[in-house]
């Protein structure tokens, strides 16, 4: 039961990271930040709203000012 609930968790990861394009790495950031990944839509419209950043800057500019690194040093891989 659990590892199904584990999987659920990991579709909703890999389908933001296939519909916004976003690598394994903005994932890990994004997740190790516990951004929620069904509000990414509301932070993507960048060609809407100019002034925003893409998505995956939006994302590392997050990751570096709460963890002062670029990026994680492990990188899980969703599968």
């Amino acid at each position: 039961m659990i590892s199904k609930n584990m999987t659920d968790k990991n579709k909703i990861w890999i389908e933001a990271k296939k519909k916004y394009h976003l690598s394994d790495t903005h994932i890990q950031m994004a997740r190790e930040l516990g951004m929620n990944p069904k509000k990414f839509g509301g932070l993507a419209n960048h060609k809407q709203e100019q002034w925003k950043a893409p998505l995956p800057d939006f994302i590392e500019d997050l990751y570096y000012k709460r963890f002062k690194k670029e990026k994680p040093e492990i990188v899980k891989i969703l599968k």
